[in-house]
């Protein structure tokens, strides 16, 4: 099924994250129309995770897009619902991720004409809610669905570059607690606002690890709030902090700088210092291995289809993956067309980058089958050859 003619079906449908039941029912209509078997995971609240499998030999490899996007932001001067214009292809989750999306489903299609011995085993997965606390892939995990899995593709937009990994994330929540006093004499007082305005003023002076492919982690404040009971001194503030990771960093490592800056600073208030709330896990950073065999086999098909080996690239920020690596314990591979305006307006998809992907996934999942044979792909009138010997 061409990939193109899936994308503009799959961005027509409004999916943002909470919302996402139609575009769910749309992919399990198509994949039912083709003659595939589904189950649904239900995720509450939201559109239920769409699963379909294709029995083969070789090792188990599972599929994953998302299907929901972020909500519609102003300032769009395209289409939102899909605009072709030149090779550029605009709307809403074009790129993230439904560009991805409608490659893998098309990729799946295709290996479904095939016989058993042409292609692996392959887990079809669209899940919901990657754009807000990832409950689908979180679902799927704890379904046990993927547990004797070997493998994971993600589609993300990755501008044709193989993601080995990338950085985790906690949101920390500060609580200060100060002393009331008069405003008049804040001297008598302990002024929780401003003690915690001290301490996020200065998180530039936690030291952090840095990892040889992930770099440093980060700090950034993304709430501050505090106020007086009439006039008062505040006796009581509330900071969240956002805190990326790299691996080797954990929970108590987070909790023990931001303590151990509150001693430096001398800070009159008393500090609390807890994860923010969240209903699934921290997601957790990691790295795949360069060397590992499906990082090999993935290269010399890259280097056999377009005459060059990917280039390589650790994201800086979390998603899906981040729970497919950690907590699923798969090697996670992510590999997507061009794109821009993630999460803003105008965001668009590169309709040639889109053909090349397919293309690429389409002789890997083969080649993972015969890792020492050539690998043919007739992919729009055009061959493309790669020797994965």
């Amino acid at each position: 099924m061409d990939e193109f003619e899936l994308l503009k079906a799959l961005v027509s449908i409004e999916s943002p994250f909470g919302n996402e039941g139609k575009i769910s029912d749309f992919i399990a209509a198509i994949l039912e129309e083709n003659g595939f078997d589904v189950e649904r995971v239900p995720v509450e609240g939201f559109g239920d995770d769409i699963v379909s499998y294709l029995k083969g030999k070789g090792p188990t490899v599972v599929l994953n897009g998302h299907m929901d996007t972020v909500h519609i932001s102003g300032g769009w001067t395209r289409n939102p619902g899909g605009e072709l214009v030149g090779d550029r292809f605009y709307g809403l989750g074009s790129a993230d991720m439904k560009g991805g999306l409608a490659v893998l489903l098309s990729v799946f299609i295709e290996l479904g004409e095939l016989s058993k011995k042409e292609r692996p085993n392959v887990i079809f997965t669209a899940v919901s809610d990657e754009e807000g606390f990832s409950r689908g892939t979180w679902e799927l995990i704890k379904s046990g669905k993927l547990r004797d899995s070997d493998l994971v593709l993600i589609a993300e937009p990755t501008n044709e570059r193989l993601m080995l990994g990338a950085r985790g994330r906690f949101v920390v929540k500060v609580s200060a607690r100060g002393k009331k006093a008069h405003a008049a004499r804040p001297w008598m007082g302990i002024n929780a606002i401003e003690e915690l305005a001290r301490l996020v003023s200065n998180l530039e002076r936690i030291r952090m690890k840095r990892h040889p492919k992930l770099g440093r982690g980060s700090y950034c404040t993304l709430a501050f709030s505090g106020e007086a009971d009439g006039l008062s001194v505040p006796d009581g503030a509330v900071a969240v902090i956002d805190r990326h990771t790299v691996v080797g960093e954990d929970w108590e490592k987070v909790k023990g700088e931001l303590q151990n800056l509150a001693e430096r600073l001398s800070l009159g208030a008393e500090l609390e210092v807890e994860k923010f709330p969240r209903p699934t896990p921290e997601m957790l950073p990691y790295t795949v291995r360069e060397n590992g065999r499906f990082v090999r086999l993935f290269k010399r098909v890259h280097s056999g289809l377009f005459g060059e080996a990917p280039n390589i690239t650790y994201g800086q920020s979390v998603g899906d993956f981040n729970y497919f690596a950690t907590y699923l314990g798969k090697p996670t591979l992510v590999y997507g067309p061009r794109g821009g305006n993630w999460h803003a307006s105008d965001e668009w998809v590169s309709v040639p980058s889109l053909r090349r992907v397919r293309a690429f996934y389409s002789a890997y999942l083969r080649a993972l089958v015969r890792p020492r044979e050539p690998v043919l792909l007739t992919a729009r009138g055009r061959e493309f050859s790669s020797s994965a010997g």
